[in-house]
């Protein structure tokens, strides 16, 4: 007997890895291109800068809207339709930045893509849930996913930039991202998805939006939503705001001050790769620990040290970051029973897209109360410390340890009770 954690073969489970790395990868093409795409906007249709930062935090508002209010999709309506529906939305959208120049028109566009991010990405988190058959497993596959992202992140920016040395309109990315998912929803339409384990807990009842706002309050969903809130405070500080900080630098490393938001992607990016390796060493508590206390010693090191600190420790940062969000996003998920997943990813994304949304917000309006972009970064290196402080809490105590150990407990009963009714039949 077979006793996996799903009813298909190895080989589709791999190919639906594979198409969710991609949709990850074609979802940072877009949200991570958005810095490139602002000083366009603005020259463009002669926008404010609080206005033409609507690009930045209108689709994630919509986002932080779909992960909460229809998360609960992936679980009541599957987790193949929900991700059709989110990749149909997308493209959809992204096509239709070919019809119009108007930018109301495009805002619009972007929180229809919000509303299709959060709707196939709460899918393929729940999804990568099911397929997993550990904890340990959970976490490293997610790290690969957001490894995938981290490689649209750099290759987003890159595209735009190139795009515009060639005179040719900034839009086309999105009808390239487009392009991309139009074949991704043919493939996933095309792909076997597994069947999630129903009778892993048959008290649960249908998921629903109640279920979804009941799980608020919940104490692990609630906590790591709140340590990934941390998390993402002090990542979209670096994306947003660094390229303002460094404008200021003079010293001898300008090249470095010129491709540091570049060398940050790509610092984050390997080190989400390399996740699998230090994860097989050492116990996630501990290296959460260690990654935390080094963005928090390079946010104070650029407070002590200022610019000409900042510009080597900032990018270097990205490296800390790299294993932090996958890592906590795995195990709040992997603390609930599979047919929950789709439930708590909302919750979490929610909680993602609203600090990415408002932290840099905030660290905008204490710049410029004081005058300069280096007080925002206070408030920055606050939400670090606080995160390494979290970290080190987990540590200590590990509160979610009897939650991760017995859902993957309940969930390898129910694999086992299925695959036995199979081989009988």
């Amino acid at each position: 007997m077979n006793n996996t954690h799903t009813l298909v073969k190895h080989d589709p489970l791999q190919q639906i890895r594979w198409l969710t790395y991609m949709m990850f990868f074609m979802f940072a093409m877009t949200s991570d291109a958005v810095g490139m795409i602002i000083p366009e906007l603005i020259t463009e249709f002669d926008l404010s800068m609080t206005q033409a930062s609507a690009f930045h935090y209108a689709p994630m508002a919509l986002i932080a809207f779909s992960g909460l209010f229809l998360g609960f999709l992936a679980d009541s309506f599957g987790r193949k339709q929900t991700i059709m529906l989110g990749l149909g939305l997308f493209s959809i959208s992204c096509f239709l930045f070919a019809f119009s120049r108007n930018f109301t028109f495009f805002l619009l566009l972007l929180c229809l893509i919000g509303l299709a991010i959060g709707l196939f990405k709460t899918g393929a988190l729940a999804l990568l849930g099911d397929i997993s058959t550990s904890n340990l497993e959970h976490t490293k596959t997610m790290n690969k996913v957001e490894g995938f992202f981290g490689i649209g992140a750099i290759v987003g920016p890159a595209l735009v930039s190139f795009l515009l040395t060639q005179d040719v309109s900034w839009t086309y990315l999105y009808i390239i991202a487009g392009v991309m998912c139009l074949i991704l929803a043919v493939l996933a339409w095309r792909a076997d998805y597994p069947q999630v384990a129903k009778e892993a807990n048959e008290t649960l009842k249908p998921a629903s939006l109640t279920t979804t706002m009941k799980m608020i309050s919940n104490p692990y969903a609630l906590g790591f939503s709140l340590a990934i809130a941390l998390y993402v405070a002090t990542e979209v500080a670096i994306y947003v705001w660094m390229p303002t900080l460094l404008a200021d630098y003079t010293g001898s490393w300008q090249w470095l001050a010129t491709y540091a938001l570049t060398l940050f992607f790509i610092l984050r990016a390997a080190g989400r790769f390399l996740a699998v390796w230090l994860l097989n060493r050492y116990s996630w508590q501990g290296v959460m620990v260690w990654l935390s206390l080094g963005i928090a010693l390079s946010y104070v090191g650029t407070l002590l040290g200022g610019v000409n600190w900042a510009v080597v420790l900032l990018p270097l940062s990205g490296l800390f970051m790299s294993m932090v969000y996958p890592t906590l996003n795995s195990k709040g998920i992997s603390c609930f029973a599979v047919q929950q997943h789709g439930a708590v990813a909302g919750v979490i994304l929610f909680f993602t897209a609203l600090s990415a949304a408002l932290a840099p917000l905030f660290m905008g309006i204490i710049s410029d109360l004081f005058g300069h972009i280096e007080y925002g970064f206070y408030l920055a290196t606050g939400f670090a410390v606080l995160l390494f402080l979290a970290m080190l809490y987990n540590f200590i105590y590990d509160p979610a340890e009897h939650a991760l150990l017995q859902t993957r407990t309940l969930d390898t009963q129910a694999s086992e009770k299925i695959s036995l009714k199979t081989t009988k039949v």
